[in-house]
């Protein structure tokens, strides 16, 4: 009865045009090759062979995966319908790029490519890591699995290739600046007189011994910050206030900074060399300006009055060394001749005393009345002044 269900169904799904999913696929497009025919059974090619295949034992199976041997029906389990069907649809059979039946091609003799692929790859990878340029300004650390080896010099160095040997190239020439304070902090140091000045300065160092640099110190450019600041406040301890601000020690300040750091780095075996300290900036601590600027004002005036003082003792001084020249000539001529000198002095003093005073000359034995000429005089020049006020 199930056989005959079946073969009605299929030949209603004939009638209207459709294909049947039960069934295998002969060359017309029509149904075939199902067990109904009783004169046999017909091959792929569509041609009746001397010995068919027995019959299927029911309707094949729609969710087997293609190429499947026809089995009695069976319910299909989960397995077969994700195996006939992915996530995006029914499977691929056919590779691709990519796929599982993807090969590289052949070479014209057959042999494979990947050898000479692989060798490529691996000389390109000695030429990489083996071969070093180090430029004019430039040193280089060689390490052998993270040990010193050696040092390279400027220009092209072979080496083992990493991992086993790596190269670190290092500029050793360049001028490296560091500023202390960084951007606008302040630095308060105490000078020799207790006083607060806020100073910044500037250090130029390079490198001097690679190997050195790199393994003997943590951190190098840490440790230059630190012990620039220890010689600096050493440094500006030994001065005064008036010598930090004014500039006259600051000379003397830089060179004893630069003495100081050299030694201690050279102490700690650092490869580093102090190529100079400049100093910045030297003012009074911000809370403290105004009151210093009112304390350099009167330093000033101070000053100004002091010079002033000078420059007067200097001419009474230059006067006084005149006076005392001309008497000693005029001694000299006293030696010489006493009575025309003393009579020449004489005549010199009196000239000197009535002309600026007014002479009234009486003649003896009577008096004479003159005109009095000086009095008339000077009162003409009163008056003329007078005028001239009004």
């Amino acid at each position: 009865m199930e056989r005959i269900g079946g073969f009605f169904e299929r030949i209603a799904l004939a009638m209207a045009g459709k294909r049947s999913p039960w069934g295998g696929k002969g060359d017309d497009g029509k149904q075939g090759g199902g067990g109904d025919d009783p004169e046999g059974a017909r091959d792929g090619t569509g041609q009746t062979g001397e010995n068919p295949p027995p019959p299927p034992k029911g309707p094949r199976n729609p969710w087997l995966p293609p190429g499947s041997s026809d089995e009695p029906r069976r319910s299909a389990s989960i397995e077969d319908i994700f195996r006939a069907r992915g996530p995006e649809g029914p499977r691929r059979q056919t590779g691709g790029p990519g796929g599982p039946n993807f090969r590289l091609p052949e070479r014209p003799g057959g042999g494979s490519w990947f050898p000479f692929i692989l060798g490529g790859i691996v000389l390109v990878w000695f030429g990489v890591t083996m071969i070093h340029q180090v430029e004019p300004k430039e040193e280089g650390t060689v390490t052998t699995f993270g040990k010193y080896s050696r040092t390279i010099t400027p220009g092209i160095s072979l080496t083992l290739p990493w991992p086993i040997q790596n190269v670190d190239v290092t500029d050793v020439t360049s001028i490296r600046r560091e500023t202390i304070p960084e951007g606008e902090a302040e630095k308060l140091m105490l000078t020799g007189d207790q006083n607060l000045v806020d100073l910044s300065y500037l250090i130029r160092w390079n490198i001097k011994d690679l190997k050195q640099y790199k393994f003997q110190l943590a951190q190098p450019e840490e440790t230059v910050r630190e012990v620039a600041e220890a010689a600096m406040r050493a440094s500006v301890a030994e001065e005064t206030l008036d010598r930090v601000l004014s500039g006259a020690g600051r000379g003397d300040i830089e060179q004893r900074v630069r003495d100081r750091m050299q030694a201690v780095l050279n102490a700690y075996g650092s490869g580093i060399a102090v190529q100079g300290i400049e100093i910045k900036k030297t003012d009074p601590p911000e809370r403290v300006v105004e009151a210093f600027k009112g304390v350099s004002a009167a330093q000033q005036d101070a000053q100004s009055e002091r010079n002033r003082a000078e420059a007067w003792a200097q001419q009474l001084l230059a006067r006084a060394q005149g006076d005392a020249a001309a008497f000693d000539k005029v001694y000299e001529e006293y030696r010489l001749a006493p009575q025309v000198t003393r009579r020449r002095m004489y005549y010199e003093t009196m000239e000197r005393v009535l002309s600026q005073t007014d002479k009234t000359i009486v003649e003896a034995p009577g008096v004479t009345p003159y005109l009095p000429l000086p009095e008339i005089k000077r009162r003409a020049t009163e008056q003329q002044q007078q005028q001239a006020g009004n």
